[in-house]
């Protein structure tokens, strides 16, 4: 049995400077098994191969879409069975959601020292649950992608943006994230309309299978299951009955996106209800108009007429958490 296997992606961007030293970590540490893969179709493959050493954690080393695929094949594949090994996240790609809240950040190297050194002991204390969104065309047999933070409307023109218009110049990410939150604000916040700046979203109708319908042009909408996310947290978040997938909205309208600027900076959001501010959880959403797209983990789906984007929650899986 191996305490811990690795699966990289050497294509991630993070990678490209970074994974000589962990090649080289590996090579002098028994107790990891490192497994690279070209691409995401081989991420099957790959943990066919590693259930056969029956590690203790599962560590992905690679961007969101890299552990999102991961994700899916661990969930779907049943590789290992009814015992999935937990899974550990290494701070790597451009945005690193899953891995934040996980509790890793900085350095991947120094994170996977540490998951090894974890994996030498019991990790019980060390585990957290997390459900995962499950995303599909709602059809039956259709194909099902998971992941933990989906961004639309609005919000995944301005990550599209700043992907294919702000990436390419080679700016360090926090200067990329920073020019892209300014052009956000330039067409959502004052309405300004140019080649140079994002496209604006086209009107989406979102439903809620408990709350309602919501339908409009929205400047942000957020689903997740992360739990670091300070902006979805709620009074009433544990309460039972109310769904796991974690939904925000705001209006396209300078009134809400203010209200909700405000509300965050002075910590009331969520606390009190606000006009144009849709704050509600939920285990099936669906989310539908032409050309609508939304990001998940780093790729990219579109609804269509007739063709919804369903959003439905899993059951729990296991995390390693590196924070304290």
């Amino acid at each position: 049995m191996t305490n811990v296997a690795l699966l990289s992606n050497p294509n991630s961007t993070g990678n490209r400077e970074i994974l000589p030293s962990v090649r080289s970590y590996c090579v002098k540490t028994s107790d990891v098994f490192h497994y690279e893969v070209d691409a995401v179709d081989e991420i099957a493959k790959a943990l066919e191969t590693i259930a056969r050493v029956k590690p203790k954690v599962l560590v992905i080393n690679g961007g969101d879409g890299t552990v999102q695929a991961a994700l899916t094949e661990l969930y779907h594949g049943g590789h290992f069975g009814d015992t999935p090994p937990p899974v550990a996240v290494l701070p790597n790609g451009k945005t690193n959601l899953i891995a934040l809240d996980l509790g890793a950040e900085g350095d991947p190297l120094k994170a996977l020292e540490r998951i090894v050194e974890m994996a030498k002991h019991d990790l019980h204390e060390h585990l957290v649950a997390r459900e995962l969104i499950a995303l599909s065309d709602g059809e039956e047999g259709s194909k099902v992608v998971l992941g933990m933070f989906l961004g639309g409307a609005g919000l995944s023109e301005f990550i599209l943006y700043c992907r294919h218009k702000i990436y390419p110049l080679g700016l360090p990410n926090v200067v990329s994230h920073v020019l892209t939150v300014f052009a956000a604000l330039a067409s959502a916040l004052f309405g300004i309309r140019a080649k140079f700046l994002p496209n604006r979203p086209p009107p989406v109708r979102i439903s809620l299978m408990r709350d309602g319908q919501f339908q409009g042009n929205f400047a942000v909408l957020i689903v997740t299951t992360l739990e670091k996310l300070l902006l979805m947290r709620r009074a009433n978040r544990d309460k039972p009955g109310l769904g796991r997938m974690q939904f925000m909205a705001i209006d396209q309208k300078a009134g809400a996106i203010l209200r909700f600027a405000f509300a965050v900076i002075f910590g009331r959001l969520g606390k009190v209800s606000q006009p144009g501010i849709h704050l509600e959880q939920g285990d099936l959403i669906r989310i539908e108009g032409k050309d609508s797209n939304v990001v998940m983990d780093g790729e990219l789906f579109s609804a269509q007429e007739g063709r919804p984007i369903v959003l439905k929650s899993t059951e729990p899986v296991s995390f390693l958490r590196l924070a304290a």
